[in-house]
């Protein structure tokens, strides 16, 4: 056994589940007295970072100048790995909630937070329960100015990037909100589909400019979720490349 594995086993992976189990729980309890959300979401950003630290995750992010403080958007990106979801809430300058499969949900703790939270479930299997989920969620974005994000994809991607399911321009079209593309590189090896042991290492994390719906119908949602889909390539293209300005990959979430 090597050591990098005895330490996630003995120290890593311990802290991980109980910083989750303990954040879990303090979201639940401020569900009762916060209706917007906004102190479970901090929480959860702070679980986040917490997640990253355990695991030794070194984060560099770019593109942060693209998001304007006062509006909220459709994040939409690649999905390497299960530690892209404490990234992204670690360094999101916004409040949002995830469109999130419904096996997520079934689990304990990080499942009642994800309830509790007002995240939205998508059920894969069920094509009119998830087209009633994705209009509830761009509803939400008019009425009450949040964010949301999903994985277009569905699933955590092994390989290449794979073909997006349309929910995110669905989303898009629907409110009228922007769709911001972002690309994720490194968490696949920090935790590799099928693990359970986090490793340390770092990851990049870049979001493109936002991509306005205007003049576009819910019948023109397929070419824009290909519109989407390519942005978030060229993104991914420019993380491998290392093409991407220094300056750019030195930008920080706001604390």
């Amino acid at each position: 056994m090597s050591l990098s594995l005895l330490r996630s086993l003995a120290v890593t992976d311990p802290l991980l589940i109980l910083a989750t189990m303990m954040m879990a729980s303090i979201s639940v309890a401020l569900s009762f007295f916060d209706p917007k959300g906004a102190r479970q979401h901090r929480v959860a950003r702070r679980w986040g970072r917490m997640l990253l630290g355990i695991g030794c995750v070194r984060v560099e992010v770019g593109g942060l100048r693209h998001l304007a403080p006062d509006r909220n958007y459709v994040f939409a990106g690649n999905h390497l790995s299960l530690m892209d979801t404490p990234l992204m809430l670690a360094n999101i300058p916004h409040q949002f909630l995830f469109l999130v499969n419904s096996k997520y949900v079934r689990l304990p703790f990080l499942g009642t937070h994800l309830r509790r939270g007002g995240h939205f479930t998508v059920h894969p299997d069920d094509t009119r329960a998830s087209l009633k989920t994705m209009t509830e969620a761009a509803r939400t974005m008019r009425e009450r100015g949040l964010s949301v994000l999903l994985f277009p994809e569905g699933a955590r991607a092994r390989g290449e990037l794979r073909e997006f399911k349309e929910g995110a321009a669905y989303m898009s079209i629907k409110s009228g909100v922007p769709v911001v593309p972002f690309a994720i590189r490194g968490t696949r090896e920090i935790l590799p589909v099928g693990s359970l042991h986090v490793r340390g290492g770092s990851v990049r994390l870049l979001f493109g400019e936002p991509m306005d719906p205007a003049g576009l119908l819910l019948k023109d949602r397929a070419a824009f979720t290909a519109a989407i889909r390519r942005r978030v390539a060229d993104l991914q293209a420019a993380l491998e490349s290392g093409q991407v300005p220094p300056a750019l990959l030195s930008e920080r979430a706001l604390r």
